[in-house]
């Protein structure tokens, strides 16, 4: 192969400016090498929020409403937050937990799950916050003779770390503004906008998707030919037609030039709103209307945090799961008072719902939402992932064992030994579910839900391998670790042939209910896969029957990694489809799922959880994987997209991956790594062939998986 096709077959190729961003009303960038511009567009000013344009620099938000008589720019500071540091701990949840534990010892789940609100806390305290902020009259700047301004806009807030009180902290915003200010005085317009296109584009460009419905418009070199009916973005009778109008056609067009877009808006989404440095990215993102948000746009960690994160690592965007690691390791410091002090366990503890302040302790309410102490070991399987995507040993020595090491001492003192020899959880939940006791009650608080359970396997099975890679095999705890495995409670299958919620068979009030909880083990985690536990995968395919369709927009994109997980396109790809209903903001409590005219997801209202799981569940479609395992193409509709090229999605072990697909059957897949030999075994319908990947080479391969070119990079 020529060195510039090298070139071409490797790299994404940049956009210009212009595709960045369209003045008529439109924001997105070329997307490399799509025959159609990766634009949201707009058929005038915004007349909703959701209408609106974001834009962000992963600190700094802004919606912008597009008008041009009267512009609206509705901004957002990421550490401009209500509350502050809290006491995370209470000295009387031991004696609360022991009741708890005994009326579910002794099958009394009503009464344990009224008992539970007794191990509830309360909410940060936001009595010297109150989102030192007033509103000044009559500033205005009138500008004459000229048919264009710049402003500079700086912003920064006290925020000095989650343990300092804004009262305390020695950090002063306007000197900070100020600095930044001057900072950028002797830049133009052009300088500034040329160094947020660079800072951008070197991290959105590294990867591309182009999808067609047609089998005959791939070329030669693996380029696409836009099928037909994508042609209807550009009306002769009506101008361009809006991204609104799209999202509503596309239950009869299906148009994957739509699907391209939202994988990518999902990517730019992430970039805008989460670098390093920034704060974690929260339920909204960093883009927020209202003083008190829907759930106080808060840190939630019984799925929606991590969902944030889930396509940081295999669509190329790894640095932005930076904060996610920074804010864990703040949330490690508060969790271990509150294991200290409420459970009296070692380690550290993190429940649902936490905050800019690092809360650790079990949220007010009831305890079907607030009695689950899972959220902080399900953010610690995060830090394996990184490793097993970058394969970074320092990052595995220095930041993740000390946390993964924290969560295990936890959850070890967590369980709990039972007659029979098991180790239970108790009091457990399946979030945000109930379940019908043996008495007739509705109950939320039993032992070992089987996500407990799940959480518990993953984190085990992680530290075991990190410490077999960093020689430490023979640590105290390790040992422990080992001698609990196999007491954990298998994943059990239901009388009705579906997964098991609870450690028990109890019967499910709510068939349809938004989470999946107890399919954790098939995605995101790992202990359910076709190849090794079949009979789980036919009692997930069950489970997820059993789900229905139905569910808020987060609900619906981790239905299709699920049934991407189960190796089943056809399903996938009707979740893929859920997902594209036009929500009207009007009327937006008769949805359940959907997207907003500006692709925003809804639950409703937004969250912006469901973006980053749609960017997520596609690249699962296309590309799945284990340290020493690469699955392509698992899950294609090859009817939907019989045509496609993907670019620059990551597998585990640092390889990069290319995939072009002609007649719904494979053309050509790239494979290469710049850091890491790798030694990989690539599957694909029915066939494996196991390959050697040296760095700096990139490794093609045709239809039948052999290798027919090694180049260098």
């Amino acid at each position: 192969m020529e060195e510039e096709d090298i070139g071409e077959w490797v790299l994404v190729r940049r956009s210009t400016e212009k595709d960045l961003w369209n003045p008529s009303g439109s924001v997105g960038d070329g997307g490399g090498e799509s025959s159609e511009p990766l634009k949201v567009t707009f058929g005038g000013p915004a007349k909703h929020w959701t209408d609106a344009i974001p834009i962000g620099n992963g600190r700094l938000g802004a919606m912008v409403w597009g008008g041009v008589a009267s512009e609206i720019l509705q901004l957002n500071e990421d550490t401009l937050w209500t509350g502050t540091p809290g006491n995370y701990t209470d000295p009387k949840a031991p004696e609360a937990l022991a009741e708890v534990r005994k009326l579910v010892d002794n099958g009394e789940y009503f009464a344990a799950t009224e008992a539970a609100v007794k191990l509830s806390g309360n909410p940060s305290d936001i009595s010297e916050s109150r989102g030192s902020i007033q509103t000044l009259d009559d500033k205005k700047l009138k500008v004459e003779g000229c048919d264009w301004a710049v402003l500079l806009l700086v912003a920064s807030s006290s925020f000095d770390g989650p343990f300092t009180k804004p009262s305390d902290s020695e950090k002063d915003p306007t000197l900070e503004s100020l600095s930044t200010l001057k900072s950028t005085k002797n830049l133009s317009y052009s300088d500034l906008y040329a160094r947020h296109l660079d800072d951008y584009q070197s991290l959105f460009h590294r990867v591309s998707l182009q999808l067609s419905k047609s089998s005959k418009n791939i070329c030669v070199d693996g380029s696409l030919k836009r099928d037909n009916h994508a042609s209807h973005i550009k009306d002769s009778d009506h101008g361009t037609v809006s991204t609104a109008e799209r999202v509503k056609s596309f239950q009869t067009d299906e148009d994957p030039a739509l699907v391209e877009l939202l994988f990518q808006f999902g990517r730019y989404l992430l970039i805008s709103c989460s670098r390093p440095g920034t704060q974690v990215a929260n339920l909204q993102g960093i883009w927020n209307k209202d003083i008190e948000p829907p759930w106080d746009a808060a840190q939630h960690l019984n799925i929606n945090l991590q969902m944030n994160y889930w396509p940081s690592l295999p669509c190329n965007l790894r640095e932005c799961q930076e904060p996610l690691f920074d804010y864990l390791s703040s949330l490690s410091v508060n969790g271990s008072k509150t294991a200290k002090v409420n459970y009296e366990a070692s380690g550290y503890v993190v429940h649902q719902i936490s905050d800019l302040w690092a809360k650790t302790s079990p949220d007010r309410g009831q305890a079907v939402w607030a009695m689950w102490p899972m959220g902080g070991a399900w953010v610690c399987t995060h830090l394996w992932e990184h490793y097993t995507y970058t394969m970074d040993k320092d990052f595995l020595k220095n930041k993740a064992y000390p946390l993964l090491e924290g969560c295990t001492l936890f959850l070890l003192d967590w369980l709990i030994e039972v007659p029979g020899g098991y180790l239970e959880t108790n009091p457990s939940t399946s979030p945000e579910h109930m379940f019908v006791a043996p008495d007739g009650k509705q109950a939320s608080v039993s032992y070992s839900s089987t996500m407990d359970i799940s959480i518990i396997k993953e984190v085990f099975s992680e530290i075991v391998s990190a410490a077999e890679i960093l020689g430490r095999n023979e640590d105290a705890l390790i040992k422990r670790v080992l001698e609990a495995q196999p007491r954990l409670l298998p994943t059990r299958i239901a009388r009705d042939g579906s997964i098991m919620e609870w450690a028990q068979d109890f019967q499910d009030p709510d068939i349809h209910h938004r989470h999946l909880s107890h399919l954790f083990g098939l995605y995101p985690g790992h202990t359910i896969t076709v190849d090794k536990t079949p009979d789980l995968c036919k009692a997930a395919e069950n489970t997820l029957h059993k789900r229905g369709e139905e569910g808020p927009g987060w609900s619906t994109t981790w239905k299709i990694a699920l049934w991407a997980h189960l190796r089943n396109s056809e399903h996938a790809y009707r979740m893929v489809k859920h997902l594209f209903d036009l929500v009207d903001p009007d009327l937006e409590a008769k949805f359940e799922g959907g997207l907003y005219s500006n692709l925003f997801t809804a639950h409703p209202p937004f969250q912006i959880d469901a973006n980053f799981g749609f960017s997520a569940a596609v690249a699962e479609m296309l590309v799945q994987s284990t340290v020493k395992d690469l699955y392509l193409l698992p899950a294609l509709p090859r009817d939907k997209w019989g045509s496609g090229c993907v670019k620059g999605l990551k597998a585990r072990g640092r390889v990069t991956v290319n995939i072009c697909w002609k007649e719904g059957d494979l053309h050509e897949v790239g494979l290469w790594s710049k850091e890491q030999n790798s030694v990989k075994r690539i599957h694909y319908r029915g066939r494996t062939v196991t390959a050697n990947i040296s760095i700096g080479r990139v490794y093609t391969f045709n239809n039948k998986l052999k290798c027919v070119r090694a180049d260098s990079l």
